[in-house]
């Protein structure tokens, strides 16, 4: 009853530090368990943020409380850094169209809704930051999107960069396998052996139009004409655009390793079903896989030895990997039960934890900013009303840059946890073709 009553009393402080806090005022959350992820929970914690950063973050008998804070209370809450999506659909964006296989021009930023209600659906999972994808029915279907969910009039105030200097804000994607051969359709590759061959056509032209911008020197009249496919691609053949591999059989794991190594790109294998059959190899690889695990197994062929054991192999293996939704084939909201399969199929709560937040955040290249809770890192975090692998835990607020996005306790927010009218946009009911 007292742990009750503490809980209900912190949450009606926490709704009176709304969104109209003024930013410049230190904000203290005090009292709360806290996971940092990169380092050991701390039972009795106290973070101190200001200006959309963590200014502090320890023990509450060793963090000073800046004069002039604002105090909130979470005795009893868990505090924990905002999730890392690496893999979603929501957003309600497209990507590349039947008349090429290939479309590493094609910008799924210019498609996307930022009104979308997927995205509340996101923030009331904990999420703060995902990757947006294009579909994989392509080898190659565009450019990705890194967002925070902020709340937002236009889809540039949400972008998230990982190399400002050079205006990157997401990565390629690409895909192999199943999903992009399309037999019959004739621009598309009927088969895996011919699917390969593509792709390495277009990155020995690539390589190309490459040398030729190294040759010109930067003289803009020796310059090649501006080519909007190659200028992705050198992005990525210089390694400032990283290639997001959709790919689930393990002989296509392998071709997606083999394709990386030769033209030397920086890669994240995402799905990999099969990937407990090549641990050994994606760890000895050094590309990071971003796995996935379903509550209702079922769909394409290819995807039929999923196993919920491949976290726990690639950890064994010394991979690096983390989890991803693919919403809406495992729904935002229930982000955090990835980990909890994980952990019931023998992955170490540690690596769970690291594989919903910080391990996301490197696949991004983003782990400067977000995916722990650190001094200098970006204020993003959610709270939660109890351990985060408790299926009866729920997450209450959560917070991007030092701002509350969602709370369970505002019946606007709340629907969008419960479900209700126009909570499931088309992003939903009509997935994109050949996703997860």
């Amino acid at each position: 009853m007292r742990l009750l009553l503490s809980l209900l009393a912190g949450m009606a402080i926490l709704c009176a530090a709304g969104n109209g806090m003024a930013q410049d005022q230190p904000l203290v959350f005090q009292g709360a368990e806290i996971i940092p992820v990169s380092g050991d929970v701390i039972p009795d914690g106290t973070m101190v943020v200001q200006d959309g950063a963590i200014l502090a973050v320890g023990p509450t008998a060793s963090v000073s409380v800046p004069r002039g804070a604002e105090t909130v209370d979470v005795s009893g809450m868990v505090v924990m850094p905002g999730l890392v999506d690496s893999h979603s659909h929501i957003g309600e964006g497209d990507g590349g169209d039947r008349s090429a296989a290939l479309h590493p021009d094609v910008r799924i930023l210019d498609t996307i809704n930022p009104r979308s209600d997927s995205f509340k659906r996101a923030l009331a999972g904990g999420i703060t930051t995902v990757n947006i994808m294009p579909g994989s029915g392509h080898l190659m279907s565009g450019q990705t999107v890194y967002l925070k969910l902020r709340e937002a009039n236009t889809i540039e105030e949400m972008l998230v960069y990982s190399d400002e200097e050079n205006g990157i804000y997401g990565g390629l994607k690409m895909a192999n396998g199943t999903n992009s051969i399309r037999p019959g359709s004739g621009t598309f590759p009927g088969t895996r052996a011919r699917s390969a061959a593509m792709v390495r056509n277009l990155y020995i032209q690539a390589q190309e139009y490459k040398a030729k911008v190294d040759a010109a020197g930067g003289d803009p009249d020796e310059m090649p004409s501006r080519d909007l496919k190659m200028e992705t691609l050198l992005e990525v053949l210089e390694g400032k655009r990283i290639v997001h591999n959709h790919t689930h059989r393990h002989d296509d794991i392998l071709t997606a390793m083999r394709l990386a190594d030769e033209f030397g790109y920086r890669m994240v294998l995402h799905h990999v079903s099969e990937g407990g059959q090549v641990a050994e190899e994606i760890a000895a690889s050094g590309y990071p896989a971003s796995i996935i695990v379903l509550d209702s197994p079922g769909g394409k062929h290819e995807a039929v030895h999923l196993d919920y054991e491949i976290g726990r192999k690639l950890e064994e293996a010394g991979a690096d990997f983390a989890y991803h939704t693919d919403d809406p084939i495992t729904d935002s909201r229930l982000f955090l039960r990835s980990g909890a399969f994980g952990i019931r199929a023998g992955l170490s709560r540690q690596k769970a934890l690291e594989a919903l937040t910080i391990a996301n955040a490197r696949m991004l290249d983003l782990d400067d900013k977000i995916g722990s809770l650190e001094e200098g890192k970006d204020a993003d975090f959610i709270i939660l009303d109890g351990d985060p692998f408790s299926v009866y835990t729920k997450v209450q607020q959560t917070w991007i840059d030092g701002k509350k996005e969602w709370d369970r306790e505002d019946p606007e927010d709340r629907k969008y946890w419960t479900g209700g009218e126009n909570v499931f946009d088309d992003t939903v009911i009509h997935h994109h073709r050949g996703g997860q």
